[in-house]
C-alpha cells in the first residue's frame, strides 16, 4: 500500500468512498482533480460518509483532518491495493487507459458497488477514431465492462482549472499577470466563449452520483453556460475592487504564450477551437446546456454558482 500519509480516527457509521486525485494535467479535457476532490470530500463528509483519498505527491495537503490520505496514484494502482479495501463507492479522476484494468481488478476483487468516472467531452468524438487511440472513451468503456454499477460525469471546464494548472490554456497566467500588472492577454476576447462549471457544483454532482441510484448508467453532461472572456475578467476585477486591463492578442500569439507555460498544442488547438465555436454558435450551445436532462441544478438541487461567485471567493489569489 502507498505510505499513509495521515489517518484520523475513522467514523463509526458512514459508507466509505475512495477519491483518486492526481497532479495537474495539462492535456486537454483534464479536470483539477485536486479542487474538485477536496470539495467532494468536504460535501461527502458533511453527508455523513467516510473519505479515503489516494493522492500523488503534491496533493496531499488542505484535506479535511477526517479524511483517511493515501500516497499514491490511481495511474499506478497495484502499489496502493489496500486502498481498495472497504469502499462502497469509488470517485475515478486521473486514472489512465493502460492501467485502468488493473484498479477495475482491484475494485473488483474488494466489492466495490459504485464507479464514478470524471470524464470529458472527448469521448463522442474519440468513437469515430480507432480503439487503440481511444483515451476517456477507454476508460470509460473499461468501467462499463467492469460489472460494477457505473456513472459518467462529462464536465465543461472547471472554473478552479487556472489555479491548479489543468486546462483549459485560456486563463492559465491570470494569476500572475493581474497580480503584477492588473492585466490579461487572450485571444477572443470578446468573440470567444467558454463553458465553465463551479468545482462545487461539479462536486455536489459527484456526490448525487455516488450516493443515489438515479443516475446508474448513465451519463451526466455537468455543464456550464459559455462565458465570454472578458466577462471572467469582469468579474475577478470587481471581486478585487480594481480595473484590470484586457488586450486583444492574436491566435498564434496566444499559441506562443500558452506554449511557453507547458501547454501542448493539442490541447492549445482544443482552445482556440472552443473559443471559437462557442462564440460563433453560442446560441445553439447555450440552448444545447439548458436542454441537458438531468441538468445539473435538478441534480443539486439549487441554482448553480457563477462566475461572480467564483471570483469573489477566490479574490485573493489575484491580489
Amino acid at each position: 500500500m502507498g505510505e499513509i500519509k495521515r489517518i484520523s480516527k475513522a467514523r463509526e457509521a458512514g459508507e466509505l468512498r475512495l477519491l483518486t486525485v492526481v497532479g495537474a494535467r495539462k492535456d486537454a479535457g483534464s479536470s483539477p482533480t485536486g479542487i474538485v476532490g477536496r470539495s467532494l470530500a468536504r460535501q461527502l463528509l458533511a453527508a455523513g460518509d467516510r473519505v479515503r483519498v489516494i493522492a500523488e505527491p503534491g496533493q496531499l495537503d488542505d484535506w479535511p483532518d477526517a479524511v483517511e490520505l493515501v500516497q499514491g496514484s490511481i495511474t499506478r494502482p497495484l502499489e496502493c491495493a489496500e486502498a481498495f479495501t472497504g469502499v462502497d463507492g469509488i470517485f475515478l479522476a486521473g486514472a489512465q487507459p493502460s492501467t485502468v484494468q488493473d484498479a477495475l481488478a482491484l475494485a473488483r476483487a474488494a466489492g466495490v458497488r459504485r464507479i464514478v468516472v470524471l470524464s470529458s467531452h472527448g469521448p463522442e468524438y474519440e468513437e469515430a477514431y480507432p480503439p487503440e487511440t481511444w483515451f476517456w472513451l477507454a476508460i470509460e468503456r473499461a468501467v462499463e465492462r467492469s460489472g460494477i454499477e457505473w456513472t459518467h460525469i462529462r464536465p465543461s471546464a472547471v472554473m478552479g482549472s487556472i489555479l491548479e494548472g489543468t486546462y483549459p490554456a485560456t486563463g492559465s497566467d491570470w494569476p500572475d499577470t493581474v497580480k503584477t500588472e492588473l492585466a490579461v492577454r487572450e485571444a477572443f476576447l470578446d468573440e470567444g466563449h467558454y463553458p465553465f462549471i463551479h468545482e462545487d457544483d461539479l462536486a455536489a454532482v459527484a456526490v448525487s452520483a455516488l450516493r443515489d441510484d438515479d443516475h446508474v448508467g448513465g451519463i451526466l453532461e455537468a455543464v456550464g453556460l459559455p462565458l465570454s472572456t472578458r466577462s471572467r475578467v469582469l468579474s475577478i476585477a470587481r471581486a478585487i475592487g480594481r480595473d484590470i486591463g484586457a488586450v486583444e492578442l492574436t491566435p498564434s500569439i496566444s499559441r506562443a504564450n500558452w506554449r511557453s507555460r507547458g501547454w501542448p498544442d493539442s490541447g492549445i488547438d482544443v482552445t482556440l477551437y472552443a473559443l471559437e465555436e462557442y462564440g460563433a454558435r453560442r446560441a445553439e450551445l447555450t440552448q444545447w446546456t439548458l436542454d441537458q436532462r438531468p441538468s445539473v441544478r435538478e441534480i443539486i438541487g439549487r441554482p448553480l454558482r457563477t462566475y461572480d461567485d467564483w471570483a469573489i471567493e477566490n479574490a485573493d489569489r489575484f491580489r
